[in-house]
Parts: structure tokens; sequence; C-alpha cells
């Protein structure tokens, strides 16, 4: 009997979901890839969670069980570095790879699960590269979180001015993300040392962490710097619908679990959908389309893709491209839901190229095709 009943309030809720859109009127179309130039540069057997440019030619690529890689484009030389020791377990695992130039000095940051006393958690680690190693690794920080599960570690980079903001999921205990006494559920500014940024909205509340930015997120796996106008936007994943894409903004709080679009996995609502005490997402999507790394394109090989936002999706396999216009999404379009790939990350090349990753150990890159129709 109850198999049934299940069975039935999920039909129900698919059934209503499907005449529910997002948070703003608009079309989506879809692309396929045949309209593009598309090539395979890299191929393994795992989990492709994030890549980083050193050059145009040279990519460093962690694969989520742990193992982190120099890759040349040209040469297909291929090399693992040592990188930091990694608890992979259900979602968590080596995750995002930034490379940075500070003060005439090469960085790679690194964020990655770990067991810290007892509870595996999300850390940033930092070290010096040179000549195809890393030196001097170091654990910057580590998040300080509650959790008895092994799912929404988070966890993404952007870097702003002289700072680092980053993404942690609410570990799968909900409760905790409304909490300022926990990192769950949370976007953290933090200095490139991995310490608490001076002036953080929390920093003079003694029973607050100082690293919060901004809370009420749910599994944020996506965020990224608008080139125009400096601002921060973070995507996460709901639960049943309700993904979010969310304009970050010192202080705000996002809701969750106390407001959001999405159900329960077994159909009833959770919370209120919004409550003019917490900050609206920019966009919805009902149903999920599982938003994990995003980027803005800066490139120069697709002209009318210029200062638009992409979305790397998994479960919905495409990759999305948004057009923002006055913190509104006015345009959206499915790109490459005919490859059938769980897209994990979307990043911009030093030469002008948009490249992104899948969960079958793919890093394609992306060219426009000559024949390509650009009304299509």
């Amino acid at each position: 009997m109850f198999p049934k009943l299940f069975s039935g309030l999920f039909s129900l809720y698919f059934t209503l979901a499907l005449f529910t859109h997002t948070s703003f009127a608009s079309t989506v179309k879809q692309t396929s890839s045949k309209k593009f130039n598309l090539q395979t540069v890299f191929k393994n057997d795992e989990v492709v969670w994030s890549f980083a440019f050193i050059s145009p030619e040279e990519l460093l690529i962690t694969l989520r069980k742990g193992q982190l890689l120099y890759y040349n484009l040209k040469t297909k030389e291929q090399k693992k570095l040592t990188g930091p020791t990694v608890t992979a377990l259900g979602q968590g695992g080596l995750l995002d790879v930034h490379y940075r130039q500070i003060k005439g000095k090469n960085f790679i940051y690194l964020t990655f699960s770990e067991k810290v006393k007892g509870v595996v958690t999300t850390s940033l680690a930092r070290g010096r590269y040179q000549n195809k190693a890393i030196k001097n690794l170091q654990t910057l920080f580590q998040a300080q979180v509650s959790s008895t599960t092994s799912k929404h570690f988070g966890s993404r980079l952007v870097f702003h001015q002289e700072y680092i903001f980053m993404t942690i999921g609410d570990r799968g205990e909900r409760k905790y993300a409304q909490s300022l006494s926990h990192h769950n559920g949370k976007i953290l500014r933090l200095t490139l040392l991995g310490q608490a940024a001076a002036n953080n909205p929390f920093a003079t509340n003694k029973d607050a962490l100082p690293e919060i930015w901004s809370l009420g997120h749910r599994n944020p796996q996506g965020i990224a710097l608008d080139p125009l106008k400096q601002n921060i936007y973070s995507c996460e994943f709901g639960p049943r619908g309700g993904d979010e894409l969310n304009h970050i903004i010192k202080g705000k709080n996002y809701g969750w679990p106390l407001v959001t679009y999405g159900r329960e996995y077994w159909g009833p609502t959770i919370g209120v959908t919004a409550r003019p005490d917490m900050q609206a997402p920019v966009a919805y999507w009902v149903p999920s389309i599982s938003p994990s790394g995003m980027v803005f394109y800066r490139g120069t090989q697709i002209k009318e893709w210029e200062n638009n936002l992409f979305l790397a999706n998994l479960s919905s396999r495409h990759l999305r491209r948004l057009v923002l216009k006055d913190n509104v999404v006015i345009q959206q379009e499915e790109l490459f839901k005919d490859l059938n790939e769980r897209i994990r990350h979307v990043r911009n090349s030093p030469d002008g190229y948009l490249y992104f990753s899948t969960d079958s150990g793919k890093i394609i890159k992306i060219g426009a095709s000559p024949t390509r129709d650009e009304t299509s």
C-alpha cells in the first residue's frame, strides 16, 4: 500500500512541476552540440570535479576520488601531483582548484573533504606551484560543521579583490544553515591566507563564526563574479525542485530551510516560498536542473556570449546559458543536452574559449562552428 501511495505522490508532484517554470517569464531555447565545434581534450574514468588553467595549454585537474593532475593540452603530458589528504566518500573528495599569481609567486588553492576530530568537513589548502610540482602545501581553513552524512560539502571558490569567497553546503543537516555558530550552509569571505576577512558582517557577534558572509544556503556548488558590475552570484541545489541562482550580498539570509521552492523527496512542502526578512533568489527552477559549477563568459571566440552566465548542470544534463539585465534573467538556453552528459564544471580559458567538464571524466572545449547559424 505505502509504495503505491508514495509513487502516487511522486507522480502528482512531477505532474504539477511540469506546469511550473523558472521565476521569470521566458522561453528556454535548446541548442544541440552540432551547432558548435566541440573537442574532447581530456578523458579519464573519474569525475572531473574542477580544472584550472595555468596557461592556454596547461591545466590543473581535480578528480573527485582524490587525484590532482597536471595536464598539457598540446603535448598530452600528464603528471600526478601531490595534493592534500582527502577523505573521499559520498559527495566529498578533491573538489575545487584555482591557480593564482600573488606578488610574483604562483599558488594553487584547493578545496577538499577531510576528517577532522571524527567529523568529515570541507577544507581549504594552498601550496606554491613550481615546475609541475606543488611545494609547501598547507591547510589554511577547516569548516566547523556538525554532520553525520557524506553529502552537501559545497564547495567552490571565487576570488574578488584580495578575498576568497568559499561555499559550504549544509552537510545534510539543514537546521544548521540558519545557525551562525556553524559553517553548514554558508558562503564565507576569507583572506588569501584563509583567515576571516576584516569587516565581515557578523565579526562583532560573539556567538557567530567570523568567516560567515551569507547564510541559509543548501548546497552551493557554483560561485562566480560578474565582470561588469563586480557582483557575486552563486547557484545551489534545492531538494526536489527549488534550485536557485542567488545574488550574494553581505549579511543576507537566503532562507534554507525556512524558505524554498523545493519539496521533500516524498512530496510535502518545506517551509514557505518567500519571507520579507530573507533574500529571494534571482531565479529558481522547478523541476530541478542540478546546477554545479558556473562562470561568466569573458572570452572572444563566441561574441554573442560575452558576459553571459553559464551553469553546469548534472541531473538535467546540459550547459545552461543565462542572460542577465539589471539583476534579472531575461533569457536562457539549454546547450548540448544531446550529449547526455552530467556536466560538472565550466571555465574560461586564457585564450578566450569556454571549457566544461563531465562526471564521465571528460574536459570539452567549445568552439564556434564555421557553419553555425547564429540565429538558431
